[in-house]
């Protein structure tokens, strides 16, 4: 895709920036002109990000926010509303795993911790952002999901799960916006394939793994004016 700066001036606001996929997605959307904000567990992670994008500090802001946590959540949209006026779009990269056991040998704690990771971030930023993103001429919601979320596996069992119910709320958010306004929709993957997995790994195979960069593509478009009448759906970036 060109990179054409066809998000000029909307803030955008990524939950999970300091994650695998955070610095490609915020480098994409920046380069299509965006206001970038994210946000991460650690402040640590937030600044690297912020001095990879190197960009001017009217169109960044990073902050340590605990995505599982309501309060928190509210804080940090109304730092972003106090600074820019409004938030155009929300991304949602928290990810996390746990699995590779039989569904009936699976510690119950692994589910417990996905989801706060998968299900609770999204419950907390869908309902904390719907209202700016409802006002906005621009409003966008993305979430990136994994395709064992409609293909779960026995050893996967609580990962699937979680993924499945991230996607059912986002598409139930979706399902709240009319006609020609907001949109909310899912980026699908098998697997995403990281720089850092690429460094580690030189010249093995990921056939089915999806590259962080066409992500990113994918989810700048989601966000522009060319993805205005798609809403509620899901945007597989997977093998058959």
């Amino acid at each position: 895709m060109a990179e054409e700066r066809n998000l000029e001036g909307r803030v955008v606001a990524i939950a999970g920036v300091g994650g695998g996929l955070g610095p490609a997605v915020a480098a994409r959307l920046a380069a299509a002109g965006a206001i970038v904000a994210g946000a991460n567990r650690a402040q640590a992670e937030v600044d690297a990000v912020g001095e990879g994008l190197g960009l001017p500090d009217d169109r960044w802001d990073g902050r340590a926010v605990d995505l599982t946590n309501e309060d928190a959540v509210a804080g940090w949209r109304e730092a972003l509303v106090g600074r820019f006026g409004r938030v155009d779009g929300v991304v949602h990269l928290v990810g996390g795993w746990r699995g590779g056991q039989p569904l009936h040998e699976e510690p119950l704690a692994d589910w417990d911790l996905l989801h706060q990771l998968l299900i609770r971030t999204v419950q907390l930023t869908t309902r904390a952002f719907h209202d700016q993103l409802a006002a906005s001429a621009h409003g966008r919601f993305v979430l990136v999901s994994a395709k064992q979320a409609q293909k779960p596996s026995n050893g996967n069992a609580a990962y699937a799960a979680a993924k499945a119910a991230a996607e059912a709320w986002t598409l139930a958010f979706a399902d709240g916006f009319g006609p020609g306004g907001a949109t909310a929709n899912i980026v699908v993957v098998d697997a995403i394939l990281t720089p850092r997995m690429r460094e580690e790994n030189p010249g093995k195979e990921f056939p089915t793994f999806t590259p962080t960069e066409h992500i990113a593509d994918a989810i700048a478009w989601l966000c522009s004016d060319a993805a205005a009448e798609m809403n509620g759906a899901r945007l597989a970036l997977t093998m058959p």
